[in-house]
């Protein structure tokens, strides 16, 4: 500590700009930004804002950055009064004239207000830091490719930011620099990460997105093309596998919940695309592209969904279902509840090819390796469960399978998990199988209750998930119309 003191402490630009740089490449852990805090290297860091070279206070704010990132104790202790004015001091060069020391002043405050929500609220601040870094959009260098990550990095996950972003005409100026043609990979990557975030929460943001048909110009910027609509096609066809995860973020927000646009989308090729991008080497790739199909399919009507089944077919997604990486398990047996909730006739996909998909589903559940796959192959289960007799026999049949060599069915471990989610999943699919409307729920409760299924559900009745305990008690009254007490 006291070398970096030593170096941060000389006259010499060279010399004080290597301590920091030292601390920006070394500094990983909260001990480790504790320690430099505790050793007074803030303060030194602190001086050479206020009065250093443009070197030293651009390498003063990435090691301040690299400090405050994920530790608000540090940011606390900075932001009191025992330093001076470090904060004002760093909003000040927010606004500095050149474009790389703005940029670091926003990186740092970014940093702060995600670490600790509660400083930094005034809005005009926050405001200011918005109009900052979309002005930085128009430096042709580095500043500006790294500007959008910047960007993103505000406004994720914060439906407050991302309306003051809209505010200040965000998405138009996103839409602007697409406009211009041919750009740097890592600004691309970075301008659709940004609009993916823009669009995550706010139906403003999406409507904003659309009516400025942004979709078409990505198109063009990625092909030079002028083929209008044909979104998607052009939009995955990137060879990065950074920029088609951007890609799907942002397609993924915004197929929720637009009917029209949806229909648009499948004419295109945007669906073809997702599926051929869920056939991708890439495991990040396929599991974003399952994540926008069931963004696609969720709530859509049966011609939409028969389409995309027609276009995935059952063998790629029953080795989708089965996939090496948890995450695209999790994402498959997602698409597949969406795809099956609603008409009955949707429910056949799961039967198709004697079944692939179903037995796919139950052996995954036999192993699942987090409670993430349980629970979206629970409410796949759920879905087809809601159907006819024989909808609701095939899914006991899955249910009554043993764990590998364990004595034990996989329902049973779900029922007693920790995790509410999935035993709310788990109950609700028992609920759909012994619905008293359906002639064949005794025999299927009799076969709960041998199972010991049913004397697990029992001890369930004071569970502290209300979802849960409401369910419970569903089951349970069924149970009781067929004179099981």
């Amino acid at each position: 500590m006291e070398f970096l003191i030593t170096l941060l402490s000389s006259e010499k630009e060279n010399v004080s700009g290597l301590g920091a740089s030292i601390i920006t490449r070394s500094c990983e852990t909260n001990v480790e930004q504790k320690a430099l805090f505790d050793a007074g290297i803030l303060r030194k860091l602190n001086n050479l804002l206020e009065g250093g070279s443009l070197s030293q206070k651009d390498a003063s704010l990435e090691s301040l950055a690299t400090i405050f990132r994920n530790n608000p104790e540090v940011i606390s202790k900075f932001a009191g009064p025992e330093i001076g004015r470090p904060l004002s001091s760093v909003i000040d060069l927010a606004k500095d004239r050149h474009p790389r020391t703005r940029l670091l002043a926003c990186m740092c405050l970014i940093d702060i207000r995600n670490a600790s929500p509660h400083f930094l609220q005034d809005i005009g601040i926050k405001t200011k830091i918005i109009h900052i870094l979309l002005e930085l959009l128009d430096d042709p260098g580095q500043v500006g490719d790294e500007a959008p990550f910047a960007f993103s990095a505000l406004i994720a996950q914060k439906g407050d930011l991302q309306k003051l972003a809209l505010e200040a005409n965000a998405i138009d100026n996103l839409h602007h620099h697409l406009q211009k043609g041919s750009l740097h990979p890592r600004r691309f990557e970075g301008i659709l990460l940004a609009l993916a975030d823009m669009c995550s929460k706010s139906e403003s943001c999406r409507s904003k997105f659309l009516s400025l048909k942004v979709l078409n110009l990505v198109a063009d910027a990625l092909t030079d093309c002028n083929a209008g609509v044909r979104t998607a096609a052009c939009l995955f066809l990137d060879p990065s596998t950074s920029v088609q995860v951007a890609a799907l973020g942002a397609v993924s927000n915004i197929v929720v919940d637009f009917t029209t646009h949806k229909s648009v989308f499948l004419q295109c090729g945007g669906m073809k695309q997702l599926v051929q991008l869920a056939k991708s080497m890439e495991s990040v790739v396929r599991s974003n592209a399952l994540w926008a199909l069931k963004n696609f399919v969720f709530q859509a009507d049966n011609r939409l969904k028969e389409g995309v089944f027609s276009e995935l077919t059952a063998s790629l997604l029953t080795s989708l279902i089965c996939d090496p990486e948890p995450s695209v398990q999790e994402q498959a047996l997602a698409l597949v509840r969406n795809l099956v909730d609603g008409c009955i006739n949707l429910i056949e996909f799961v039967f198709a090819e004697d079944g692939l998909i179903l037995g796919a589903i139950g052996r995954q559940l036999q192993c699942a390796s987090k409670a993430e796959i349980g629970i979206q192959g629970m409410y796949a289960l759920c879905n087809v469960a809601s159907g006819n007799e024989f909808h609701k026999e095939a899914v006991i049949q899955q249910l009554f399978t043993r764990m590998g060599d364990k004595n034990q069915y996989f329902v049973i471990k779900f029922l007693q998990s920790d995790d509410s989610q999935l035993r709310t999943a788990t109950i609700w699919t028992i609920v759909n199988l012994t619905c008293p409307s359906s002639p064949g729920a005794p025999g299927r409760l009799d076969k709960l209750c041998n199972a010991g299924i049913t004397s697990q559900i029992k001890n369930m009745v004071n569970d502290p998930c209300v979802d849960v305990k409401l369910r419970v008690r569903t089951v349970l009254g069924q149970s009781m119309a067929f004179g099981d007490n």
